[in-house]
């Protein structure tokens, strides 16, 4: 199989039809295998029964229910479980993302070689204040923490070799930075490619403001997991093993300063009265609760499981 088309959705009833209709027509013309696996997560207007009258006439169709609300980075999760494609193409259900830009995307995988292409939208039809502000700010902290130099992390446009979407954790709310994961997972050949957006027809944006909070917030999450994630000793255990050193020196100097005047026979106050007494064994507690952070960090890594993070409540044409 060539292309499957991975689309997360929410209470997208009125755009469904339009998109598949518009999808299918992209892969005909192109003469391409594919199938459309929609997740539905959780929707509470028809998106599902829609969903359903389609697969009815069209066996491509395959779909995932869950049970309730869980976002979209679950969503993707499950979905790329699921794909058998050898490119995977990722979008949103909303119509902002244009299916004329799946064969230029599949091209640059296949052709080109890339591991993963996410789509840029260089121009935007979203509201200035409340998101292309926030999204230009948001974009630029993380080209800079994560070293990826792509202007949109989070355009849900993106296309993939099968390999990616395989070897990739896409959890909490680490779907803004897919790019991030593939890299960390050692897929280096990761490009971008101006596309087409456009603006929201039916509904209304399933996001608010609290996404940019939350962006930062997973940013500095992933940032931690990429450089220490498999090795939390390394940052806990240096700065505790320092911050111990540290607060002995002080208390040996403290002590020391002590033996020299008791033994010059000159007038001292007591080391409880000593304020440098209490910030050496204040240094010392917290360099020893970091080591013991960092211990702990490594026994629970490597005995962790997997655990479940979404219920699925139906599928359609899916084994």
């Amino acid at each position: 199989m060539q292309l499957s088309v991975v689309i997360p959705l929410l209470n997208e009833e009125k755009s469904i039809p339009e998109l598949y209709s518009w999808i299918t027509k992209v892969m005909e013309v192109n003469n391409f295998t594919y199938e459309i696996i929609f997740i539905d997560d959780g929707s509470t207007d028809d998106s599902w029964e829609i969903i359903e009258e389609l697969s009815e006439t069209d066996s491509r169709i395959k779909a995932i229910r869950f049970i309730q609300n869980y976002g979209k980075s679950q969503a993707l999760h499950a979905g790329f479980k699921k794909t058998k494609g050898d490119v995977v193409i990722t979008m949103d259900a909303d119509l902002q993302d244009n299916p004329e830009e799946i064969p230029a995307l599949y091209s640059l995988i296949t052709a080109e070689g890339y591991d993963l292409v996410s789509g840029w939208k260089k121009k935007r039809y979203d509201d200035v204040l409340t998101k292309n502000i926030p999204s230009k700010v948001f974009n630029a902290a993380a080209r800079k923490t994560s070293g990826l130099h792509l202007h949109d992390f989070n355009c849900g446009l993106k296309a993939y070799k099968k390999e990616v979407v395989k070897n990739i954790e896409v959890y909490g709310e680490m779907h803004r930075y897919i790019p991030v994961l593939a890299k960390n997972a050692g897929f280096r050949k990761i490009g971008e490619k101006v596309v087409q957006h456009q603006a929201r027809k039916y509904g209304t944006t399933k996001f608010g403001a609290e996404r940019f909070i939350n962006g930062f917030l997973d940013l500095i999450t992933i940032w931690f997991l990429s450089r220490f994630g498999k090795r939390p000793m390394h940052l806990f255990g240096a700065w505790g093993v320092l911050m111990f050193v540290l607060g002995f020196f002080i208390a040996l100097g403290v002590g020391s300063s002590k033996l020299y005047k008791l033994w010059k026979n000159i007038p001292d106050i007591l080391v409880t009265q000593n304020p440098w007494f209490y910030i050496a064994l204040t240094i010392m507690v917290m360099g020893t609760m970091f080591f013991l952070t960092g211990f702990l960090g490594e026994l629970i890594l490597r005995n962790q499981q997997n655990e479940k993070r979404y219920y699925i409540n139906k599928t359609l044409n899916l084994n």
